[in-house]
């Protein structure tokens, strides 16, 4: 089956693209032929990295009401109880993934349910694993009211390499759990703020594929 390709990545693949063919062309015209195949070998690997990170991996996701699932592929970094101080303004479970640049960069709504909040931060770009980086970075909170469960809070965390977070469910939109809510380029994090009574399935350093591993479930 043939790779697919994340729509966010058209402008950069098409820009890789002609900048590998213009150097390969011109090293082809002016350059001997060693390095000549230097080049196009090295333009040739940049851009299967471009194609690779930009891959949208079908994802077989069964809405689950009572399982919260993880948001993204990618490394648990944080596990713990914290004060949640935009929206919720209270104490929370935080679950943070990082995603490192080879991971699947798509991201995706953990619950079903309604958008309720949605803000965009303008901010730094440090290591997407620094503790400050979820108040620091650029980041987008977007906010998804459960009709039973109630409310959880993801946040798409900018890193040291990211430059754009694309957001896409808008406040009054209906979202099913599995389907696309973003997507982040290169390194970065996501975060979420679960209910103190949610049973966290996931440890520190657990691998995690996005759409399908359980992060947590709800309280009976």
């Amino acid at each position: 089956m043939p790779m697919r390709l994340h729509r966010e990545g058209t402008p950069t693949i098409a820009l890789v693209s002609i900048f590998g063919v213009l150097a390969s062309l011109a090293a082809w015209l002016w350059l001997p032929a060693a390095a000549f195949l230097a080049i196009a070998l090295i333009m040739a690997a940049v851009l299967a990295l471009v194609l690779w990170f930009f891959r949208l991996p079908r994802r077989a996701s069964v809405p689950a009401e009572d399982l919260i699932v993880s948001p993204c592929d990618g490394k648990v970094v944080v596990v713990e109880q914290v004060h949640e101080d935009e929206h919720f303004k209270d104490k929370r479970i935080q679950v943070s993934i990082f995603m490192s640049p080879l991971n699947v960069h798509v991201n995706y709504h953990p619950i079903s349910g309604t958008t309720t909040f949605r803000h965009y931060h303008p901010g730094k770009y440090l290591v997407a694993w620094h503790p400050k980086s979820s108040t620091h970075n650029e980041r987008t909170t977007v906010v998804v009211r459960h009709p039973v469960h109630g409310e959880v809070l993801i946040r798409q965390i900018a890193g040291a390499l990211a430059r754009r977070i694309c957001t896409y469910p808008q406040p009054g939109e209906a979202v099913v759990q599995g389907s696309e809510l973003g997507f982040i380029k290169f390194g970065s994090r996501v975060d979420l703020y679960l209910p103190l009574d949610a049973q966290v399935m996931v440890h520190i350093g657990d691998v995690v594929q996005g759409a399908a591993s359980v992060i947590a479930r709800y309280a009976r």
